[in-house]
């Protein structure tokens, strides 16, 4: 039975060391023309960039995974797998998963970028849902709880007319890709278990134009919004720190 292991100072520092990797490469994604690229193209260039940090891509120490990155596209909310055929285009929200390992330490990030020019509606939805993650992190303080952290995803998300995808969570990370605790998106203030110093945790809120519910695509990964609205999302691997929240992907 998997038990909650909390980090100590020097795990999260090994820990912020695949962050710094996951970092550097957002860095170079932002400088991209993603318009007119394949999803494996991106993922090839992030393996190439994850091996020249003497790193390995974490996703594919996942049963049956063979890519380094998930990249998901409009409706499609996670766990996208990388195709020549799936070429970026103009007006497109393209969502890129990066998970790192190095030295055994594990570290997960998402981002969403708008291919120019997007609709207003998009934009407004990538600003919430990058806001509501930065509100979540603000509560992950010891002493809160892990209901602290879905409530600020949530109130954020719905009170701009979005809805947060409930059958998909957060979890914790650092000595595998996935470990307790789970985290939930939504919630209640003060429920839930304890935020304690030295956890870590992927916060990773997936927020959608529509409705919450979701539906698996015939490739066995691909999540998708069901009614096909867009969806989008913002990780990042926080630690819980005597002092505060610490992002180790930033």
């Amino acid at each position: 039975m998997q038990e909650l292991r909390l980090k100590s100072p020097d795990d999260i520092e090994r820990i912020r060391e695949a962050g710094r990797i996951i970092s550097q490469i957002y860095s170079s994604l932002y400088d991209m023309q993603l318009e007119g690229l394949s999803t494996l193209e991106i993922d090839r260039f992030v393996e190439e960039m994850i091996r020249k940090k003497n790193a390995r891509a974490s996703f594919k120490t996942v049963k049956n995974y063979g890519h380094a990155t998930c990249i998901s596209i409009n409706d499609e909310i996670v766990h996208g797998i990388p195709s020549k055929k799936r070429i970026i285009r103009k007006g497109d929200i393209v969502k890129i998963d990066i998970g790192v390992a190095r030295n055994g330490y594990f570290a997960d990030r998402c981002d969403s970028f708008a291919v120019e020019p997007v609709p207003a509606g998009a934009q407004k939805l990538l600003r919430v849902t990058q806001e509501s993650l930065r509100r979540a992190i603000a509560v992950c303080r010891p002493g809160n709880r892990l209901g602290d952290i879905g409530s600020a995803i949530q109130r954020c998300a719905e009170r701009q007319g979005f809805s947060v995808v409930r059958d998909l969570t957060g979890h914790g990370v650092g000595f595998a890709v996935h470990e307790l605790p789970t985290v939930l998106h939504y919630g209640k203030r003060g429920t839930g278990s304890p935020l304690l110093a030295g956890m870590v945790i992927a916060i990773e809120p997936m927020i959608n134009a529509g409705g919450p519910e979701i539906v698996a695509r015939g490739d066995g990964w691909t999540i998708a919004t069901a009614d096909g609205a867009l969806s989008a999302q913002f990780e990042h691997t926080v630690a819980i720190t005597p002092e505060g929240p610490r992002v180790l992907t930033g």
